[in-house]
């Protein structure tokens, strides 16, 4: 069941809608799709104006050209590449970034840059089109997309910075920044925020200067002389990231972050860590000496797939369950650092670039 993607005839849609509310009890998440759909009923009957409509559509608009160009590639996981759009292509950072993009896609991952000039050109031509995804959006004093992205079906318009931001986030499974201005901080610091919160889900950070450079060593002193210091961060909060001047430094710290560990979940008060291969009993002793002050109660235990999870297509990994404090998550990134260093992956298994 298909519909139009537009109709101007009230009658047409009319029955449009009517053949889609037939199938929805046949259809895979007809459920949701339906929850959708009352949503947008009940908000016909808000006190809204002409350009609030305009705001959710063209939103929706944004997710669904992006669901689309995404699905076919949901199993790979993604690096997004941030710097500055300014950056020339004769500078050292942008040569950096080219050969960083290059290594992870040698490796197998795909890159995702916000398709524009500079750093996000550096990541494109690097990755080459085949492994690129360019998040674009026009900005009255920028370029538009840069010409190793550019007429591409994985080059995505995006009206809004919101919907933009939210597939950057959705997509990445490791991130890397360059050197940048307000934008790149603007990432670094929400998605720091979101890591810290245990708003997203845990993957890599990687700070690169370019060999020799400052740029994010700065930044970090700043971080401990004025927020660390304050106690507005803690010491753990500075294991979110890997800070870097070396290419090969930052593509084992992406790859490597994907070892063992798969992904994580909760499934009501339990933080379920998927991993590919399952610990040893000496292992876990360790990690529960270790790490006690994750924990709210109890253990960290070796556990059997849940009843929740029956069907999922993660069902067969091996799983540690705790009950997470949701609260020292650079602690958090530190046990999965220390399992993937502990853990001997079977060669079966080595495919960090696949989820």
């Amino acid at each position: 069941m298909t519909l139009s993607p537009s109709s101007s005839d009230p009658q047409s849609l009319q029955v449009e809608i009517g053949e889609l509310l037939n199938h929805l009890p046949n259809m895979k998440h007809g459920e949701l799709i339906q929850r959708a759909l009352m949503t947008l009923v009940r908000m016909a009957e808000v006190e809204a104006d002409r350009l609030d409509w305009k705001l959710l559509n063209s939103s929706l608009q944004d997710m669904e050209q992006a669901f689309r160009v995404f699905y076919p590639y949901r199993h790979i996981r993604k690096i997004s590449i941030f710097g500055s759009a300014r950056t020339k292509p004769d500078a050292p950072e942008y040569q950096m970034a080219a050969d960083f993009a290059r290594c992870v896609t040698q490796l197998g991952f795909m890159v995702m840059t916000g398709g524009g000039p500079g750093i996000m050109q550096a990541g494109n031509e690097g990755a080459g089109l085949e492994k690129s995804f360019g998040l674009n959006i026009q900005l009255p004093f920028e370029q538009g997309s840069n010409p190793f992205i550019e007429g591409d079906p994985k080059l995505i318009n995006f009206k809004y910075f919101f919907t933009r931001k939210l597939f950057f986030l959705r997509e990445s499974d490791a991130l890397a920044l360059f050197p940048g201005g307000f934008g790149t901080q603007d990432e670094a610091f929400e998605c720091l925020t979101l890591m810290q919160t245990g708003k997203a889900d845990p993957l890599p950070l990687v700070l690169v200067d370019p060999p020799g450079g400052d740029y994010w060593k700065n930044w970090e002193i700043y971080q401990k002389d004025h927020l660390l210091k304050a106690g507005w961060i803690n010491e753990d909060d500075l294991h979110l990231y890997t800070l870097t001047d070396r290419v090969d430094e930052a593509c084992e710290a992406i790859a490597s972050f994907y070892r063992v560990f798969h992904s994580s979940r909760y499934v009501g008060e339990n933080l379920i860590l998927l991993l590919k291969c399952e610990p040893s009993e000496e292992i876990i002793d360790y990690l529960n000496q270790k790490y006690s002050r994750l924990l709210v109660k109890g253990k960290i235990l070796r556990g059997t797939v849940l009843p929740q999870e029956i069907g999922s297509e993660t069902e067969h990994l091996a799983r540690l369950i705790l009950h997470f404090n949701q609260r020292d998550l650079g602690l958090l990134y530190q046990l999965i650092r220390d399992l993937n260093r502990l853990v001997e992956p079977t060669p079966e298994v080595i495919h960090p670039e696949q989820k």
